[in-house]
């Protein structure tokens, strides 16, 4: 009997040889885990410091918010505030805000700034932006101006922050529909730039600078308003009460004038076709008032503000005596104390028939808002002596009326 082919014994896989791990691949791994562990802590402290800076910043944008809202009536305390955190939460070293009124720039807060430099800002500031500070340059351009090494940068070598060992520096100005109003400056010895995310605080401060500002200006603009029209109202008042006389409407007037123009003196002045008199003076000391006394009655002419502003029958506004060439009172401004002197004619049908004058110790600008205020007193001026004109013109023919009804019955 034949036996059968034997079964094929089954193939067996070959099983690859253990691989064994050197200890130095053992460490590479136990060295990534732990750069894996680094980086991941890395990170995480990133994470909580950036989160940390965030709720100081959003803690010092409130608090500045709340200064604004309960100082409607006073930047002052927001620009301090802004100046403290814009050094702390920025690790700056100084800090100085300044506002732009249009011509000149005034330094408003400072913080942490060294007695010598600030001594030196007193005596640079008020000053017109100039390219070669950055501060400046800021404002010219309505742009942020970055220094990273202040010593190197010759351009701004007049510097006061270069000249005391700034090196860091960044400007940031404060931005009214697109015109710059002013400029927060901060500073530090170290080199290099200010991060992105300090100087988008930075013009979140400015901004908030700005609404301060605003809302000031806002508050003051209805508060003079406010002001102005109840001393319309009042002067007005006076003149219905005064038909027969015109001294008490003068003298509310020259008052009121002085006040609301925030001036040193207010004087009203009369004008007979031939020469201008004194009718009414507010806030003069004697010296004043006799150093008047010698200088009116007198002719119109362009010697002085009243005189020229009778001649011209137009506004005459100086704002430097010491710079006009034809001001010819300089002993009238040294006995009243002025620099600055305004005037407008009080007009009837065209023809000057007097002024009204108010001066200031210093020099500089009176507002057109408080140029319209005293046209609006001169206009009532004008009806205060139209009134008495035709109260006492009434008189007359009053009386002479009597006078001939009583010649009519004697003859009678």
């Amino acid at each position: 009997m034949r036996r059968g082919p034997k079964p094929a014994k089954s193939k067996v896989e070959a099983k690859p040889p253990a691989v064994h791990k050197s200890r130095k691949e053992d460490g590479s791994d136990v060295g990534d885990v732990e750069k894996r562990l680094a980086e991941a802590l890395r990170e995480k402290t990133e994470a909580v410091k950036r989160e940390a800076e965030t709720l100081e910043q959003q803690t010092a944008t409130a608090e500045i918010l709340r200064i604004i809202g309960s100082s409607p009536t006073d930047a002052q305390p927001v620009f301090d505030a802004i100046a403290i955190n814009a050094l702390r939460l920025c690790e700056a070293q100084g800090a100085v805000v300044v506002r732009y009124d249009g011509a000149l720039l005034h330094v408003v807060a400072h913080h942490n700034v060294n007695p010598e430099a600030i001594d030196r800002i007193k005596r640079q500031y008020p000053m017109p932006p100039d390219r070669h500070l950055p501060m400046g340059q800021a404002v010219l351009d309505g742009a942020v101006v970055q220094v990273v090494d202040l010593q190197a940068t010759e351009a701004f070598s007049g510097s006061v922050a270069r000249q005391f060992g700034a090196r860091g520096h960044v400007n940031i100005p404060l931005l009214l529909q697109g015109r710059a109003i002013g400029a927060i400056g901060i500073s530090r010895p170290t080199l290099g730039p200010f991060s992105d995310r300090q100087i988008e605080l930075l013009r979140t401060f400015a901004a908030q600078a700005v609404t301060a500002m605003e809302n000031v200006r806002l508050f003051n603009e209805t508060k003079e308003a406010l002001e102005q029209q109840t001393a319309t109202a009042e002067i007005l008042r006076v003149i219905s009460s005064s038909p027969a006389d015109i001294q008490p409407v003068v003298d509310a007037i020259a008052a009121k004038a002085q006040d609301l123009c925030q001036a040193k003196t207010g004087a009203v002045f009369r004008f007979d076709g031939e020469l201008i008199h004194v009718v009414a003076a507010h806030s003069f000391n004697l010296e004043a008032v006799e150093a008047h006394r010698q200088t009116y009655p007198t002719p119109p002419g362009r010697g002085g503000t009243t005189a020229r502003a009778i001649l011209s029958r137009a506004v005459v506004y100086i704002p430097d005596i010491r710079e006009d060439p034809e001001y010819e009172h300089q002993t009238l401004a040294k006995a009243t104390d002025y620099l600055s002197a305004l005037a407008v004619p009080m007009l009837h049908e065209g023809e000057a028939v007097g002024a009204i004058t108010v001066t200031r110790a210093e020099a500089g600008a009176f507002t057109q808002r408080q140029i319209e205020l005293l046209k609006t007193f001169a206009d009532q001026a004008v009806i205060a002596i139209e009134n008495v004109r035709l109260f006492k013109e009434l008189q007359e023919k009053n009386k002479a009326l009597t006078q001939a009804h009583a010649q009519v019955s004697e003859a009678l």
